[in-house]
């Protein structure tokens, strides 16, 4: 198993655990890993898999205990040994039966081997088949989803984040199209974060999201629609290291972001249709614009909160605003990407060219990177130390005194002396 796969499997269940780690699951612990066990996800491997009540009890500590990294699996001690049915494939195990109950466990054994969950020396048919007869599951309940509507009772629990098209905006005599990003809280109605772009990606929705975390302190829950700018994997990863839930609406459900889109119906009906672009001609304008109408969109009353403005509601619960110290967030909101370095010490991101330190030569290597690559590092694959990286100058090198081979060549050294 591979670094990117590794990861792969602690994102998965970081995702698992979140509404209990996050405090947005309202029972109890026991209560959560019984209701999860029951639940079925969809491994790295595009796979339907159950885990038991003890599995994930024991990822929800050890995230407790070390964060995101104590979720990504470690090398085993008895790594090509034979061993007894762990956790994970007893789960395996109990979907297969659960799904198919008719299948014996001479054909579970086969899946298990042909999925790659176990190895044919790992464990014997007769333990396969003592835990089909030790499950004894002919059928599992399938629960229907629950699909109300629901708002939450406080600030900071769930937030939306959406784009929307913007106006048209003449660059060098061609019609460019601006975008609008915004993030609103649940409970309170209020704009968290929204900026204007030329274009809708994961780099831009990172700054207005960075921004508003900054500003508002840690979301427990981001609901985002599935587009690429928001579900990827940058962002499972920044949601696995802040430490909130991701949230993706079910497509054709518009209601589970009713909240955003009304939003931005009323700017578009407010703000958008009364621009002058023959003035606000620069998107710096269209900033300034924009962020003197969200002030005063967030003082003004709204009609659902009885008379208090998104702002006075908002900071009416300032014990629920999880600040985070500004140097972690930055290093939280890194995106990251794996090269393998060139034997002359370089590595290349989109084309460009970065040196590295000698001694990682011919090595794996994971990068940290801020949006729009203005720094790059290399992060330490024990310490998770950062160390900043440059751009190859080929001039400076050439300029670098290296070190001649001495040769050999009968007493010539003496001759010269």
């Amino acid at each position: 198993m591979n670094e990117d796969q590794k990861r792969d499997i602690g994102l998965m269940r970081f995702s698992i655990i979140s509404p209990l780690a996050n405090g947005i699951y309202e029972g109890g612990n026991k209560a959560f890993f019984r209701e999860a066990s029951k639940a079925t996800y969809i491994n790295p491997s595009g796979e339907k898999v159950q885990f038991s009540v003890t599995t994930i009890e024991r990822w929800y500590y050890k995230y407790k205990k070390d964060g995101f990294e104590g979720l990504i699996p470690q090398n085993r001690m008895d790594c090509g040994r034979s061993r007894k049915a762990d956790d994970d494939i007893l789960a395996s195990i109990k979907y297969l039966k659960s799904e198919y109950p008719r299948l014996p466990a001479t054909i579970i054994y086969q899946k298990l081997i042909e999925n790659g969950t176990i190895k044919a020396n790992q464990i014997s048919l007769s333990t396969v088949n003592r835990c089909v007869n030790r499950l004894k599951l002919n059928s599992l309940g399938k629960e229907a989803a629950d699909m109300r509507r629901y708002e939450r009772a406080h600030i900071n629990e769930v937030w939306y984040g959406d784009s929307s098209v913007g106006p048209w905006l003449k660059v060098k005599g061609k019609n460019k199209r601006v975008w609008i990003i915004a993030m609103i809280d649940d409970a309170s109605r209020m704009i968290t974060g929204i900026d204007l772009f030329f274009k809708d990606n994961t780099d831009h929705v990172f700054s207005v999201l960075k921004s508003a975390i900054m500003r508002h302190g840690r979301p427990k829950v981001c609901t985002f629609d599935n587009g690429s700018p928001y579900k990827n994997k940058q962002m499972s990863l920044l949601a696995a290291r802040i430490g909130f839930s991701l949230n993706y609406n079910k497509p054709y459900t518009p209601t589970q972001k009713a909240k955003i889109e009304r939003f931005y119906a009323t700017l578009k009906s407010q703000w958008l249709s009364g621009l002058d672009m023959n003035v606000l001609d620069t998107l710096d304008k269209l900033k300034v614009s924009l962020m003197n109408y969200i002030k005063t969109y967030n003082e003004r009353p709204h009609g659902s909160l009885n008379g208090l403005s998104p702002s006075d509601r908002f900071y009416s619960e300032s014990s629920y605003i999880k600040r985070i110290d500004p140097l972690v967030l930055d290093q939280h909101f890194l995106l990251e990407i794996d090269r393998t370095v060139t034997a002359d010490a370089i590595i290349q991101i989109d084309k460009v060219e970065y040196e590295v330190p000698y001694h990682y030569s011919g090595k794996k290597i994971r990068l940290r990177y801020t949006p729009g690559m203005k720094e790059v590092y290399i992060e330490d694959p024990v310490t998770k130390e950062l160390t900043q990286i440059k751009l190859l100058n080929k001039l400076d090198n050439s300029k670098i005194k290296r070190e001649k081979p001495k040769l050999s060549g009968g007493g010539t050294d003496e001759l010269h002396q």
